[in-house]
């Protein structure tokens, strides 16, 4: 497995309605708090002894022709997760969240 970072950044092609519905499969159903400050929000995720941090922020739309796609900042901040946990983590997140094409 890619080594993950403690605090990972990455722009997903989602709304914030769309990262919400997914966030409890793509986290093993673990337990989730939200809270909404703006055009922000941060969820905190419980796995074990540690947990993730997880802050979203809506971005302007990417814009390609005649289409328009969603933009999503999402900064994954990890504590107290050694990097076997962060990447066992983020392996299963981007398989639930991943969209397939063709």
């Amino acid at each position: 497995m890619t080594p993950i970072p403690e605090t990972l950044s990455r722009e997903m092609a989602c709304t914030p309605a769309e990262f919400a519905r997914w966030l409890p499969g793509a986290t093993c159903n673990a337990g989730i708090e939200t809270s909404v400050a703006a055009d922000r929000t941060h969820y905190r995720i419980t796995l074990g002894d540690g947990a993730i941090d997880i802050s979203t922020q809506t971005c302007s739309p990417r814009r390609i022709a005649a289409i328009s796609l969603p933009v999503l900042r999402v900064t994954f901040r990890f504590i107290d997760l050694d990097p076997m946990q962060r990447s066992a983590f983020m392996a299963r997140f981007d398989a639930y969240t991943r969209r397939g094409g063709g």
